[in-house]
């Protein structure tokens, strides 16, 4: 059966989508919502391609058998790469077969070639067994006999980076079963910020201007520039059901935030921030339990506390709410050339002037930070 890959229109979103909610490996990002967000917030040209085989169904549709989201980032300090997705932690290709898979990269490859894109990244949760490493790609692979028909193979090296993992608590039960569950001292922390009178607001639209505010400082804080407004606009706008804010105050001061957006049945915080100055008070603490127990009290079975690296501060956070880690399979295409791996973190490009960003001002931050962090793929 002949296999054709383009690049998805308007009216094929409906049917892209309906493909990934009815695949047992997808996650959020491989939704068509993505690419509109992405286009809207930074202006980055896309590439969403679907694959589509040549035999149409009773209902004239075509039949989709996988897809692939990129997005291309091009900065004179950062590279010029095709991502699926940046911004977050998953995306990559999702497909029937193995046969497919190979279709749409070798795509991914041919338009990384006409727009001169040195890098393809792709992030799945789980692994792709043909491509987790150079020394896997042997001879017999299809990939590799394709490649080398177009005398391209030379050029390319492959490469997997697996040291960030996702920590998932799953299963979830009533909030009720939850708190019990936890050990006396972690009840006691969560119990610390609502002793000192601290309240929780959970919204929509209404909170993004507090979100937003103790976001930017936060950001500012860490010394990484934060993301533009727009695109947690639009986001919330996006995915009007499934996202939601979340916000602790002390008194009318908004204090700690997070987002989360639910697909399926998982809950996933991509992002989260609390004021320094307030640490002690443990309003992170307060702030965790109520996302954990709006995940319960609304059907969630997993809550995704997001990307760590093992053993961090971050990872042993999350890990005493009872979240276990599992890997990312981050797989890298290099083309025309050969990096490694270890040098690829944007981050490390942006810590000469993580100082000075400390100390500006929220306000100049909130300007300047989404024009470079529209170019980081983190």
């Amino acid at each position: 059966m002949h296999l054709t890959v383009r690049t998805i229109q308007s009216s094929d979103e409906h049917l892209w989508d309906n493909y990934v909610l009815s695949s047992t490996r997808s996650e959020l990002y491989h939704l068509s919502k993505w690419k509109n967000i992405i286009e809207k917030a930074y202006g980055h040209k896309t590439y969403y391609l679907m694959a589509v085989k040549n035999v149409k169904p009773a209902n004239g549709q075509d039949k989709i058998a996988g897809v692939l989201p990129l997005v291309h980032l091009k900065h004179f300090l950062f590279g010029n790469r095709l991502i699926s997705i940046p911004f977050f932690d998953m995306g990559g290709v999702l497909a029937d077969d193995e046969k497919t898979e190979i279709a749409l990269i070798e795509k991914a490859i041919n338009i990384a070639e006409k727009i001169k894109a040195k890098t393809i990244e792709l992030r799945h949760f789980r692994p792709i067994k043909w491509i987790n490493d150079a020394d896997k790609l042997e001879t017999e692979s299809l990939l590799y006999k394709n490649l080398t028909t177009n005398n391209n193979l030379n050029s390319i090296n492959f490469a997997t980076q697996t040291n960030k993992v996702r920590m998932l608590l799953d299963p979830l039960d009533s909030s009720d079963e939850l708190m019990k569950s936890f050990k006396s001292k972690l009840r006691n922390h969560i119990k610390k910020p609502i002793k000192a009178g601290f309240t929780t607001k959970i919204g929509k639209k209404e909170l993004i201007e507090p979100f937003y505010d103790v976001f930017s400082a936060n950001m500012r804080d860490l010394g990484s520039p934060v993301h533009s407004i727009n695109i947690i606009r639009q986001v919330l706008d996006k995915f009007k059901k499934d996202a939601t804010i979340f916000i602790v105050y002390n008194k009318d001061k908004p204090i700690a935030c997070s987002f989360v957006a639910g697909f399926k049945k998982t809950l996933l915080n991509p992002w989260a921030s609390a004021l320094r100055e307030y640490k002690s008070k443990a309003p992170n603490m307060l702030l965790y339990w109520t996302m954990l127990e709006y995940a319960c009290d609304n059907g969630y079975n997993v809550f995704d506390f997001g990307r760590s690296s093992p053993d961090s501060g971050t990872y042993n956070f999350k890990k005493q709410w009872g979240a276990k880690p599992f890997p990312f399979y981050w797989n890298f295409i290099y083309l025309n050339h050969n990096i490694n791996i270890s040098k690829i973190s944007d981050k490390s490009k942006f810590d000469k002037i993580i100082n000075i960003w400390q100390k500006l001002p929220v306000s100049v931050t909130k300007i300047a930070g989404p024009m470079i962090r529209k170019h980081i793929g983190l």
